[in-house]
């Protein structure tokens, strides 16, 4: 079969995935299964949650601030860490029209994010954001996660939302309080 047909996961994966994310506890005890299972999959990397807070003003906003709610790695990416973002190609995509973002290579990393120093400290080269979306269509939260691989494979494309999707209803649970 070709690639971009045939998903699989290891046994351990799914076990965990189907049999143990059900019953975390909370956000933090689902994303730390999530991110095992990343690391599982797709190896070393990083894996954040953004909470999308939304400006109160009616109308299109000029600019969205994004608030970390789980990192992978606290101690470059502490969790509760803001930021805000000015309309761009990267959040029209991502938060307005909420389609998943792909950044591939070091030059995608430099042209969408600030931090991209920090990121290729890492070792990371790409990226791929995930909206979480509601009912209505509007994105929520992201499901970040960068990779030490220039490219992503269809398959891994395909696991990362994977695990964005098992992830949403914790992290909608989270953030709706």
């Amino acid at each position: 079969m070709s690639e971009d047909r045939d998903l699989r996961l290891p046994a351990a994966a799914a076990t965990a995935l189907c049999r143990e994310l059900p019953r975390a506890a909370d956000l933090t005890a689902a994303m730390q299964l999530i991110e095992a299972q990343r690391q599982l999959l797709l190896g070393d990397g990083l894996l954040t949650v953004n909470h999308v807070l939304w400006p109160d003003a009616a109308g299109a906003p000029e600019a969205i601030e994004l608030q970390r709610i789980w990192s992978s790695r606290p101690a470059e990416y502490p969790v509760a860490g803001r930021k805000r973002k000015t309309l761009t190609p990267w959040t029209r995509q991502l938060l307005l029209d909420s389609e998943i973002f792909i950044g591939e290579g070091q030059a995608a990393l430099q042209q969408v994010f600030d931090d991209h120093r920090l990121i290729l400290s890492m070792g990371l080269q790409s990226v791929l954001n995930v909206p979480l979306v509601r009912a209505d269509g509007r994105c929520f939260a992201t499901f970040n996660v960068l990779g030490t691989v220039a490219q992503w494979s269809v398959l891994d494309k395909l696991r990362i939302e994977l695990l964005a999707a098992l992830a949403r209803p914790f992290v909608a649970r989270h953030v709706e309080g």
